[in-house]
């Protein structure tokens, strides 16, 4: 059987952002591992341009305005930049018009980066308001990455889906905004990232030889058993950026490229051919993650 599978890296070039807006923090310490991010995306795109790979960063406002050299260098480098909130604010927590303002803000500072809107978006803290995604709609994006609702095969977005504790679960309706699905067992951060909070203690600190295996088994999967999809990486610039772990990532993409049939690609080019292949039609709500074909 033909492979046909594609890899889109991701970076949430977060840096101090996710320390202030999550974290509640103006601790220098903490702060600073916020600053590494800086190191660690100027050791990524050397990499990445070792590889002569194009990848997706969703960069919030606030770390375009941080660190303009490296978001002009990304942009310069052929890398595609997507939306990831200002400050890193998480949407749940925002009224309507309070969100609104900041989807715009941070679209105006990628088009002043870029020359043009952004295509993608990932939400901070990986939550949604109930108006989300019609805003996202409203603005023009193309697709999001931050649901989890498949692992290797992109969906239709679902608008108004419903939980009840006493009711049948509504699955919404779909709409025009393609999911780029995302998973924690393939996001560098909880496997790697030492946390502390009132919420508890996230040990982090993981052996990259473990993650290595995570994140091959997953492609393993992909490749053998299904040998068509997309897979989707998500990695942090001050995480990811430490040297052994970037060891343990040039390592698996000299992995990826060893094998027939697979290519990268930034996000937005493959939605574009995604939709080409899977043109949009409402589909019946109890199909949530069809391949519409």
């Amino acid at each position: 059987m033909s492979k046909d599978i594609t890899v889109c890296l991701s970076y949430d070039f977060d840096a101090m952002s996710v320390w202030i807006a999550n974290f509640r923090t103006a601790s220098p310490n903490a702060l600073s591992r916020g600053e590494f991010g800086q190191v660690g995306a100027q050791r990524l795109l050397a990499l990445l341009a070792e590889y002569d790979i194009k990848s997706t960063w969703f960069v919030p406002g606030h770390t375009i305005e941080a660190f303009p050299v490296e978001c002009q260098r990304l942009v310069a480098e052929g890398h595609e930049v997507g939306h990831h909130g200002y400050c890193h604010e998480n949407p749940a927590r925002l009224e309507l018009e309070k969100e609104q303002a900041i989807l715009e803000r941070g679209i105006a500072l990628i088009k002043d980066l870029t020359g043009r809107a952004p295509r993608g978006y990932r939400s901070p803290a990986g939550s949604f308001s109930a108006n989300t995604l019609r805003l996202l709609s409203d603005h023009g994006f193309l697709y999001d990455s931050s649901m989890l609702g498949n692992d290797f095969t992109p969906y239709y977005c679902r608008d108004g889906i419903k939980a009840s504790i006493d009711a049948p679960y509504d699955f919404g309706k779909a709409v025009e905004l393609v999911e780029m699905p995302f998973s924690w067992n393939l996001d560098d951060f909880p496997f790697f990232e030492y946390t502390s909070s009132r919420r508890g203690i996230s040990p982090g600190l993981a052996d990259p030889a473990r993650v290595y295996d995570v994140w091959a088994g997953d492609f393993e999967y992909l490749y053998t058993k299904m040998g068509k999809g997309v897979f989707i990486l998500t990695m942090h610039p001050q995480v990811i950026g430490r040297g052994h772990r970037l060891l343990m990532l040039e390592r698996f993409l000299q992995d990826l490229k060893s094998h027939e049939g697979v290519r990268f690609s930034t996000m937005s080019d493959f939605v574009q051919r995604w939709k080409a292949e899977h043109p949009f039609r409402e589909i019946a709500p109890r199909l949530p993650v069809s391949l519409q074909s």
